[in-house]
């Protein structure tokens, strides 16, 4: 029951922070975003320690833990996979390019319109 309390009161600091944001609308962007921004700091902070909360927070950890763990290509292999890419992409609208040549020729011959 605690949890869906925390989870109600974080979900009304984000609405707040949004209303705020439309009542707010002669103030300055700045105070406006700030707002929002305050709100939905809030309700992270609450959610922050709910059961979910933590799940996330432990999940978004192990993310960039994984993340670090990521061996990043040189700009040399970058470069070349690059090249190789752009080569096969060229190559492969040359053959799209004539194999609709062909068929657009063939239908044409087919339907009597040919040269």
């Amino acid at each position: 029951m605690a949890e869906k309390i925390k989870l109600l009161i974080a979900a009304m600091l984000a609405v707040a922070g949004v209303v705020g944001f439309y009542l707010l609308a002669d103030s300055p962007a700045v105070v406006r975003v700030l707002s929002v921004l305050v709100g939905l700091g809030l309700a992270a902070f609450v959610a922050r320690y709910t059961e979910v909360g933590a799940g996330f927070y432990a999940f978004s950890r192990d993310s960039v833990d994984e993340a670090r763990k990521v061996v990043w290509p040189t700009r040399k292999e970058t470069l070349q996979m690059t090249g190789v890419v752009i080569l096969f992409v060229l190559v492969m609208a040359l053959f799209l390019w004539l194999v609709d040549g062909v068929l657009l020729w063939l239908v044409k011959l087919l339907m009597g319109r040919g040269n």
